[in-house]
């Protein structure tokens, strides 16, 4: 199946309805899996995601030193010792954002030289904010092109103090430096430079998953945190079902009428984009503008159903699509219009989307380009439960986090041809 150049997605003919087990979340699977690595003795990760991003993360760790098992499809059993060693090879982490900049933060760990590469698309995605940060506390890191690939000349530790980032491109910046400045030298104070975070709820989860593993770490004012050196602790983790996926189920449900059981309750996720939940729940009749900075990952998926909402709705606070596994603006504006000329538009960094609740039931053949990009092509699915002839080119690239997705649909009595 994954094999499959296409797949053409056939309307069903009545409401979605039963039951779909989440995969693991990939947010928390791969902080769990670093944490685990940097800890001594053996830590089970059970409820985990096992897609192209964690394994990629956990292939990486492998080639450092750290002892990783998977008894079964959803657990992970990691054994650390405390220590990163030298890898015999560059570690190559394909397009998991995550994992390079989470792997890059805590190199200066190895004593001697990591090279973190990826696709052709990781090298388009920044990291030069991350190379300063870390370069401020002693580190010495590379990256001459601003993007992947990343050179660091480990030195065995890195030495703490206080490290202003720039995170304006990414929070996922200020989670890497939190969780390698847990093995500092001594304390480390994170500040943020500028005057906000966007998808601030992903540092949150880091600094929940830190806690768990025995990390020291503090909120110390609106824009800064206090890590104090303390050792990693090995520990048995639950990690919760993937918040991102079960927007796209929602999203289905109240698109066809129907009631799919995902066995959580929206307000019972962690995750930031189970936000999106109050946004869904409003259709046809969502709001005129959404403020996507806070759940970035559930913004094509709310973006898609806003086609078929009663009224426009623009999207703000979304720059930081622009650098995802491709510019998701552009990706999203295009695709809608190849659906229908005039159904999206770009204003600055802003998507307005001109919902048309006429659009079910109509056959607009389309071939939708996902630009490798798993959320493009799961968010553009939604429009083949409501349009007819809609097609999603190279379908397989769901497996960055959701290898299960097509089946899912599937499951729920979706027909997929391809």
């Amino acid at each position: 199946m994954n094999a499959v150049p296409a797949l053409r997605i056939v309307p069903p003919s009545g409401p979605l309805n039963g039951h779909v087990e989440l995969p693991g979340s990939k947010s928390i699977t791969n902080r769990a899996l670093l944490l685990a690595a940097l800890s001594e003795g053996v830590s089970h990760l059970t409820g985990a995601l096992k897609s192209d991003d964690t394994l990629y993360m956990a292939a990486a760790l492998r080639l450092l030193g750290v002892g990783i098992e998977e008894p079964t499809a959803t657990s992970f059993v990691v054994t650390g010792s405390g220590r990163l060693a030298v890898s015999a090879e560059p570690l190559f982490l394909g397009n998991a954002g995550t994992a390079v900049r989470f792997l890059t933060a805590v190199a200066p760990y190895v004593p001697g030289e990591v090279v973190l590469n990826g696709d052709r698309h990781m090298q388009k995605r920044p990291i030069a904010p991350l190379v300063t940060a870390l370069s401020s506390l002693g580190a010495e890191v590379s990256a001459p092109t601003g993007c992947p690939p990343v050179t660091v000349q480990g030195k065995g530790h890195l030495s703490g103090g206080r490290v202003t980032i720039d995170a304006g491109l990414s929070s996922q910046y200020v989670s890497a430096v939190l969780m390698a400045a847990g093995r500092a030298d001594a304390p480390v104070d994170v500040v943020l430079q500028g005057s906000g975070l966007d998808a601030r709820g992903y540092v949150d989860l880091t600094v929940a998953a830190m806690k768990a593993f025995g990390g020291k770490v503090e909120q110390d004012g609106p824009m800064s945190w206090r890590v104090l050196s303390a050792p990693y602790r090995a520990t048995d983790f639950r990690i919760e079902p993937d918040a991102s996926a079960a927007t796209y189920l929602w999203a289905a449900a109240v698109l066809t009428g129907g009631k799919i059981d995902i066995g959580l309750a929206p307000d019972a996720f962690s995750q930031p984009d189970a936000k999106a939940y109050e946004m869904i729940a409003q259709f046809p009749h969502m709001p005129a503008q959404i403020d996507g900075s806070q759940m970035q990952d559930a913004v094509p998926t709310l973006a898609v159903l806003a086609a078929f909402n009663a009224t426009p709705v623009r999207f703000v606070g979304i720059h930081n699509l622009r650098v995802k596994e491709c510019d998701r603006i552009s990706a999203v504006s295009t695709e809608l219009n190849r659906i229908r000329a005039g159904l999206a538009r770009e204003e600055s960094d802003d998507l307005i989307v001109n919902g048309d609740p006429s659009l079910a039931g109509q056959s607009l053949p389309t071939r939708i380009e996902t630009y490798s990009d798993h959320r493009i092509a799961m968010a553009f699915a939604l429009a083949g439960l409501k349009i007819s002839d809609i097609t999603i080119l190279n379908p397989a690239c769901v497996g960055k986090t959701y290898p299960g997705y097509w089946d899912a649909l599937r499951s729920l009595g979706v027909t997929l041809e391809g």
